[in-house]
């Protein structure tokens, strides 16, 4: 076993000293200007133009990729998983035992299992999934800034914005906390507010959706008029005072709600009580089932890009472990328990739903469905002092990990990649956060290396990856 401990680490000495140069040269030339077209952009990569819209589920807090998408059941003691694993809809693979439901339908979707970076912490590596971008601090927790790389749905907003819905963009159940305050790369950064998708929170709540501003079910057409009216004697203050920002930003975000709440159709949208009863139940009726239902009435509604965040806090299981909605999956200890009674029935079920939900309605072959987190679980099984709980648990680890993508003419039933038999690090190709966000952008129909500026005439292109053709065989 120590044998296997220090050649890991000589592995990942080779492996950092690779993605550091290949993450600054990203990073650099994400500033430099202008940029160049890279080889081949000529041609359009597989899969370019298949999605309308992207629904993103990120399972903030790090899902262990040995105890849900790539057990090792050969693997010693310490470092297996104490659930057993269960055949799939695909000959030869195999899951947790917890996840029947995504078992019997993985002959619908892609596992990709050579996830790799080199970012440890939740906030900048919730940074690195939701922006693409290495955050300019490595594995720490920084507040949000206005030097912030944007979110991506406000890149989308910036290079192609869109007429379908009144926003580009929109997330759920958000936004994500680590495990309390709100971590960076999920704003419009430094595009600025205009550009930042609708936030929406716990969607069981009616008031929801711009909490304070929904108009009540009998408010007449002449009072939205009155509120049109007082709008713009506000702005008309507000010229008076154009240097403060926090006012233009207040105005900018009323005229959205203004349009949002005078339409039927955008409201409508949001109404999860026109679903039936069976179906809300199928979801599951917690925040995150919830939430990827009304992702998908988010897409029928033409909003191109949805990004769910799963479980809120990254570790709300420290402010009550006996409410499942507050569940992350930072699992340092505790992880089996954790993982069997809260997270794994929860989401086998809501995941599981969306899956079969957009593929009986025929949208699954226009939406892209990607499930992803910041990073996965460490092979060694552990107590760790500095957190609650008493039984073992793993630490984070970002060296390999597995995500889910289905959809928009992605291959169902495949497994793409590989880990070592410890679930340690990836003998296969491996694939970073820039490469979702390239295989994103690309499946919308946007070429990854596609140019914008910000507010200062810097361009910037929408990703530094390319996007993972082999997905689609």
């Amino acid at each position: 076993m120590l044998r296997f401990f220090d050649e890991h680490f000589r592995v990942r000495r080779h492996l950092r000293r690779e993605f550091l140069r290949v993450g600054l040269t990203g990073f650099g030339a994400a500033l430099a200007a202008p940029l160049v077209q890279a080889a081949g952009s000529n041609r359009s990569p597989v899969g370019f133009g298949k999605a309308k819209s992207v629904i993103l589920i990120y399972a903030s807090g790090g899902q262990s990729q040995l105890d849900m998408w790539d057990p090792k059941p050969a693997a010693p003691l310490d470092v297996r998983s104490a659930f057993a694993p269960i055949a799939t809809a695909l000959p030869g693979v195999h899951f947790c035992e917890h996840m029947p439901r995504l078992a019997s339908l993985a002959d619908r979707y892609t596992v990709v299992r050579s996830m790799s970076h080199e970012d440890l912490d939740h906030g900048t590596a919730t940074y690195l999934a939701l922006t693409g971008r290495y955050h300019r601090v490595r594995s720490g927790n920084p507040p949000p800034s206005p030097q912030d790389f944007p979110t991506y749905g406000a890149v989308l907003k910036r290079v192609r914005p869109t007429n379908r819905f009144a926003y580009e963009a929109v997330h759920l159940n958000a936004p994500a906390l680590v495990p309390t305050t709100i971590s960076p790369g999920q704003d419009g950064g430094f595009l600025g507010r205009e550009f930042e998708p609708l936030v929406v929170g716990d969607v069981r709540q009616p008031a929801a959706v711009l909490p304070g501003l929904a108009p009540h079910r009998d408010l007449p057409p002449v009072r939205l008029s009155q509120r049109k009216a007082l709008k713009e004697a506000l702005d008309s203050y507000r010229a008076r005072l154009a240097r403060e920002q926090k006012l233009a930003d207040m105005s900018l975000q009323y005229q959205r709600a203004l349009e949002f709440l005078s339409s039927p159709r955008y409201v409508s949208a949001f109404d999860l009580s026109a679903e039936a009863s069976r179906l809300r139940e199928r979801y599951g009726r917690n925040r995150s089932g919830q939430a990827c239902l009304l992702a998908r009435r988010l897409v029928e509604a033409g909003v191109p890009f949805v990004n769910v965040i799963w479980n809120h806090s990254n570790r709300g299981q420290d402010v009550d472990p006996t409410d499942t909605d507050l569940y992350g999956w930072d699992t340092h200890n505790d992880i089996f328990d954790a993982l069997k009674t809260r997270l794994l029935p929860r989401f086998d079920q809501g995941f599981s739903a969306l899956i079969e939900d957009l593929d009986e309605r025929g949208l699954l072959a226009s939406t892209l469905v990607v499930c992803m987190g910041e990073f996965g679980r460490a092979p060694r099984i552990a107590v760790e002092r500095n957190f609650a709980g008493t039984l073992p648990g793993r630490k984070h680890w970002a060296s390999v990990y597995s995500i889910v993508l289905a959809g928009a003419g992605v291959q169902r039933g495949s497994v793409l990649g590989a880990s070592d038999r410890f679930g340690a690090e990836p003998i296969t190709a491996r694939y970073g956060p820039w490469d979702v966000a390239a295989t994103m952008f690309s499946a919308l129909g946007i070429n990854a290396q596609a140019e914008y500026t910000d507010a200062l005439k810097r361009p910037f292109t929408a990703t530094i990856g390319r996007p993972i053709e082999d997905l689609y065989g």
